[in-house]
């Protein structure tokens, strides 16, 4: 039979009922996890105005989630991932239900917050190694790339519009600096997340998984044992390992003091606030959504070959974040946010893509686990780290050293790794 054009496939699988309910409930979660990702931060800073607590609070869910999310591959590789992901649905609706009627009530301590938190760090574990093991579960193995093609448009979909409307619903109800500012926004944004999660168990309990999509039967292996055998695959490939080095060191020294930076500045600058917040985020989903897009209709553009494209759009990414502390107005923040995520979200694609044919599939589920570790879990420990830093640096010379510091490890790498010569072209797993 002769292949399948794109628009086939997407026609089909947009009418294949089990691809509708998954992903349309997995849109839904991810738009109201954008509407947690600003309200949380925002409100620690209206509690207690410490970069230091808002610091705890990320390491308090990043922490679990960082400890637990290779055991959760190992346990989706073992089980039901469909089982998985709706215990965690389950769990992040009574968590996040709990956290708007606390808010909403005036009757919320910092202590709570931080259990809150931690409770919202573990269910994440399980559920990013359930949630990304499932498609293969749902769609024909060929038609994984326009499956995925889908689910990850609508996922940069939401990172677009979710914080411009989190941060508007929030500036609706005020933008003041007392304690008791904006609680009735920010009450609003978590419960609109906590019914996005409830509402999305419903879906997933309609989806039908097909056996045919299943790999082969192994025989049981200790979870403990699975995740290192796991780990020590990735090790003996050398340009697989030098790949994740680099990336860990890009969450670690990025991405973590981001995650504090940006907040900060939108609560501390006078012309901004919590609908500038919003924005600057939503750009950077516009960015990283139109990115994708651009790459999928220049798909062969590259600065020599993959890896020298990754550095070159990383080294330019760290001279665009330099001047963010620099910025006394949204649409300078926003159009640089835009740039970042344009450059960012280009080569996501690839990456995923390079991941993916370069590990056995019997091993992908780690690998992806592994590599959603790094930016889920490390950076917001880095972010962490950041809170305590800030108690004696400026916006000014964060932002500088945070792009300086991506600047220097992507001339780094270029010089003294193997990601120079990182290609396209499938290679097996060594």
């Amino acid at each position: 039979m002769p292949p399948e054009t794109s628009a086939h496939t997407r026609a089909y699988l947009l009418r294949d009922r089990n691809f509708r309910w998954l992903t349309s409930g997995s849109a839904l979660t991810m738009l109201g996890d954008q509407f947690t990702l600003i309200a949380l931060p925002w409100l620690v800073l209206r509690m207690t105005g410490d970069t230091l607590v808002l610091g705890t609070v990320l390491a308090l869910i990043s922490v679990p989630r960082a400890l637990f999310i290779l055991v959760g591959g190992a346990l989706v590789d073992r089980h039901s991932p469909k089982q998985v992901l709706l215990l965690t649905k389950y769990a992040n609706t009574l968590l996040l239900g709990l956290l708007a009627a606390l808010v909403l009530s005036g009757g919320l301590a910092l202590w709570m917050v931080y259990a809150l938190s931690l409770g919202i760090g573990l269910a994440t574990a399980f559920s990013i190694p359930a949630g990304t093991a499932m498609m293969p579960h749902v769609v024909p193995r060929h038609q994984l790339q326009a499956a995925n093609g889908i689910s990850l448009g609508l996922r940069q979909l939401s990172m677009f519009l979710g914080p411009l409307l989190a941060g508007l619903l929030i500036a609706l109800f005020g933008d003041g600096t007392s304690a008791s500012a904006n609680a009735t926004g920010i009450g609003l944004a978590f419960a609109f997340d906590a019914l996005s999660f409830a509402v999305s168990a419903w879906t997933l309990a309609h989806v039908q998984t097909h056996a045919s999509a299943l790999p082969p039967t192994v025989a049981p292996q200790a979870v403990l044992a699975s995740v290192w055998q796991g780990l020590a695959q990735f090790w003996r490939d050398q340009e697989l390992r030098t790949c994740f080095i680099y990336w860990a060191a890009i969450a670690l020294f990025i991405m973590g003091p981001i995650h504090i930076a940006i907040p900060v500045m939108a609560s501390t600058t006078p012309q901004l606030g919590a609908a500038a917040f919003g924005t600057m985020v939503g750009a950077h989903g516009a960015g990283t959504l139109a990115g994708m897009v651009l790459s999928g209709a220049l798909p062969r553009l590259r600065l020599g070959s993959l890896g020298v494209t990754i550095l070159a759009f990383d080294a330019v990414i760290g001279v665009l974040f330099m001047p963010m502390g620099l910025i006394t107005a949204v649409w300078q923040g926003a159009a640089l946010m835009l740039c970042i995520g344009l450059l960012g979200g280009f080569m996501q694609v690839r990456v995923f893509t390079w991941i993916q044919q370069r590990v056995p599939p019997m091993l992908l589920g780690r690998a992806m686990a592994l590599f959603m570790f790094i930016f889920m879990g490390l950076a917001p420990i880095s972010a962490a780290v950041t809170g305590w830093i800030m108690q004696g640096i400026t916006l000014v010379q964060l932002f500088a050293a945070s792009g300086g510091t991506l600047l220097v490890l992507a001339a780094a790498a270029f010089v003294l790794t193997p990601m120079r010569r990182m290609a396209d072209a499938a290679v097996g797993a060594r």
